[in-house]
This record gives C-alpha cells, sequence and structure tokens, in this order.
C-alpha cells in the first residue's frame, strides 16, 4: 500500500505488499522489498536497497547507496523469519548498512530515534542502538551489540560481539572494544582504555555541576579504587542516594558479563 502523495521515482521498485506513509519521497533506482514499512515524511535517497521484514518511523533519512534489513553476515543464519526496526528521525548516510537479526537472539536489530550514521557504519545483526547517538565514519558494530543513548562513537571505531557501551559514553576514533564501556566513560585506544568522564558532553546536555561531580567520584571508584565490581557496587549505592544520576552505572555494572575496559 502507498500513499497518495508519496513521491516515487519512476525507475525505482517498490513490492506491491510495501507499506509507504504519507509524503514519502523515494529516489532514482531504489529498491523496496516485500514487508518493509515506511513511516510517513521519509525520505530515502538514490540506489537504496532496502529488504524486509523492516519497520522504518517517520521522517528518517536514508542516503544513497545504504543496504537496509539484510540478512545477517552469520554462518548460523538458515533463512530464518527474522526483522529491522528503527525509530523515528534518524539520519543514515551514504553506504551504511543494517542487518537484521537471528534466531540465535531475539529475532530482531533494533535502532532507536534521533540517531546519526555518517558514512559506510554498519550495525550487525541483532544491535541495540538507543536514541541521539552518533556514530563516525566507518564505526563497526558487531553482532549482538548493544549501545545506550547519548553516545557519540568516533571513526573507525569498533566494538566486539556482544559488547556494550552505556549512555552518555565517547568513543574516540579508531578505538578498538573488547570489553563494555560503562555510561559516562570516554574511552580511546586498541585496546580502549578508560581516560575520565565525558563532562562536556554532560554540560551540553544539561547535567547539573553537582551530577557531574558525583559521577567523577563514581568513576575514580571504578577504576582507581582497585575493587572489584562486586566490591564498588554498595558504595556507588550509598552515592546514588544523594545523585540519582549514578543509578545507570550500577545497572550497567550489574548486568555485566564480560567485564569492562580497564586503565
Amino acid at each position: 500500500m502507498t500513499e497518495q502523495n508519496a513521491k516515487i521515482h519512476e525507475t525505482a521498485i517498490v513490492h506491491p505488499d510495501a507499506i509507504i506513509g504519507a509524503g514519502v519521497e523515494i529516489g532514482a533506482y531504489t529498491l523496496i522489498g516485500a514487508e518493509v514499512e515506511i513511516g510517513d515524511d521519509c525520505w530515502i535517497g538514490p540506489h537504496v536497497v532496502i529488504k524486509g521484514p523492516t519497520k522504518i518511523g517517520q521522517r528518517n533519512r536514508i542516503f544513497q547507496f545504504c543496504s537496509i534489513g539484510e540478512d545477517c553476515q552469520d554462518k548460523k543464519y538458515a533463512g530464518e523469519r527474522t526483522f529491522l526496526e528503527i525509530g523515528d528521525d534518524n539520519v543514515i548516510r551514504e553506504t551504511c548498512t543494517f542487518h537484521r537479526g537471528t534466531a540465535q537472539d531475539e529475532g530482531v536489530t533494533r535502532v532507536g530515534s534521533g540517531n546519526l550514521f555518517m558514512i559506510n557504519v554498519h550495525v550487525a545483526h541483532d544491535c541495540r542502538i538507543g536514541d541521539n547517538c552518533i556514530f563516525a565514519n566507518n564505526a563497526t558494530l558487531a553482532g549482538h551489540v548493544h549501545i545506550g543513548s547519548d553516545v557519540i562513537f568516533g571513526g573507525h571505531a569498533a566494538i566486539h560481539q556482544f559488547g556494550r557501551v552505556g549512555s552518555h559514553a565517547f568513543i574516540a576514533g579508531c578505538a578498538a572494544l573488547n570489553k563494555d564501556v560503562p555510561p559516562y566513560v570516554m574511552a580511546a585506544g586498541l585496546y580502549a582504555k578508560p581516560f575520565g568522564v565525558n563532562s562536556e558532553g554532560l554540560r551540553r546536555r544539561g547535567y547539573s555541576p553537582e551530577a557531574i561531580s558525583a559521577i567523577k567520584k563514581a568513576y575514580k571508584i571504578i577504576f582507581r579504587s582497585g575493587k572489584t565490581i562486586a566490591e564498588v557496587i554498595p558504595e556507588l549505592e550509598e552515592l546514588n542516594q544523594q545523585q540519582p544520576e549514578i543509578g545507570i552505572l550500577i545497572d550497567f555494572l550489574q548486568h555485566n558479563q564480560r567485564g569492562i575496559i580497564r586503565a
């Protein structure tokens, strides 16, 4: 079903079962497959391939030569019915690749809203990405990776399968992540190490000086005390009673399985 006011270039191929919302524009030589749903006011550039089952929200902009919703690159994948879900107001620049999930996980790759994916970003199968993140050119997410919200991921940075990056973290360009990066932390290097708190990012997002001070104190407890994760949790819980912003740090560490980056 295609809304009457959608603008589809005469050379584009849109499967009759695709659902195309109001105000959608689809460029030349773009291919929209079966079981694809594109929300209102999206702009799809030329030479884009979108394969289903894929659901795309409203006001997304997808630039030329992107591959969205393709089968994953996991050798275990045997053609199972899996999904890709993308939220609203994302910008997906040239040659990005987003793959659907696998039956070995929850069967779905999920991308939130308000994100910017610069040129040639790869989002592998079963990834989870929050809102308002920035992924610079050639950033690479392996399978089953979880990224929080308000994360900045530098150019050519890469993260191992099943890795996690907490909200408000900053990942420097060319960083290689083989361990988890807790919320608020800046990480850089091969393999990545912690380099303090993303204070500037927090200030830009309206965090108070008191909250930032508490987060810095939590950082020192986690990374400079020489204690294990289990040992620092009670101290963080005490700090959380004064500043609730510490709560997402506690939750992240309590669900840690791969270990976190260390200096």
